[in-house]
């Protein structure tokens, strides 16, 4: 039989930096359903859902850029938009996974209705050049916005 970890033992290992999802035996599978769930929600339309686990699957597992990637695009989907929350979580996503061209796109929508433009190119552009074949829906998304831009710029 497995040794019970007592709640005093467990906070110590989470102190000395052992992400809680290991202490607490959860594994990465278990881990990415939860995300699936989350992003299920997501799609749903159910947004304060999917951030409850989004955020959960970010205080699971603190070096995975699931968790904060949905609690960034939660944020960007709210109405009105979360931009703060945005910003701080897609940009902890895009450090922990910078080459997930759907993390780069939201980033930069969000630094695009921040009115940084220049940051917001950078990550677009990223994005873009993530997903040359054009099958990623959320870079897709991006193309789209940038299009419209451009056309009501002219």
């Amino acid at each position: 039989m497995a040794k019970q970890t007592t709640p005093a033992e467990a906070a110590k290992r989470v102190m000395a930096g052992e992400q809680p999802a290991a202490v607490l035996g959860v594994t990465r599978e278990q881990v990415l359903a939860l995300v699936a769930l989350g992003y299920n929600k997501y799609q749903q339309g159910r947004l304060d859902d999917a951030e409850v686990i989004f955020r959960g699957v970010a205080g699971l597992d603190a070096t995975s850029y699931l968790g904060f990637a949905g609690v960034g695009a939660v944020a960007l989907a709210k109405k009105p938009a979360d931009l703060e929350t945005a910003y701080t979580n897609l940009a902890k996503a895009a450090e922990l996974k910078p080459d997930d061209g759907t993390v780069q796109a939201n980033l930069g929508e969000v630094l695009l209705r921040q009115g940084k433009i220049e940051e917001a190119k950078t990550h677009m552009e990223k994005a873009f050049a993530l997903d040359p074949e054009r099958k990623d829906p959320g870079v897709n998304r991006a193309r789209a916005l940038v299009a419209g831009l451009a056309l009501s710029v002219q």
